[in-house]
């Protein structure tokens, strides 16, 4: 199971998607409701789904053996780049169903209106 989940392609881009979705989901029961808490739970969001996307690429990245110091081997500030970069290229997965998910927040406010 671990190899399918390093190797192949489908289930860590099913994995990212709906973390995608459940981060502005579970946010939404944080935050109150309104339009402006909606965009900053937006921007919230991002900045969570960017961090996860980060981590979920080193847990790949050890899962298929390579050491977590040599990950960081040219330096730490290098490495955060390396990873912010996978990070933000992972957006394009949970980007779509992000903006998606927080855009159906307003169907369940119950004290404002959209």
């Amino acid at each position: 199971m671990s190899s399918l989940f390093t190797d192949g392609l489908v289930i860590p881009a099913l994995a990212l998607a709906l973390i995608g979705w459940l981060v502005p989901r579970g946010l939404s029961l944080v935050f109150p409701e309104g339009v402006r808490p909606l965009f900053v739970l937006a921007f919230v969001a991002t900045l969570i789904m960017l961090m996860l996307g980060m981590a979920f690429f080193v847990i790949l990245y050890v899962a298929q053996g390579v050491p977590l110091a040599a990950l960081f081997e040219p330096g730490i500030a290098s490495g955060v780049v390396h990873f912010l970069r996978l990070g933000l290229i992972s957006a394009l997965l949970w980007g779509p169903i992000m903006i998606l998910s927080v855009a159906g927040l307003p169907r369940t406010w119950v004290k404002e209106t959209w």
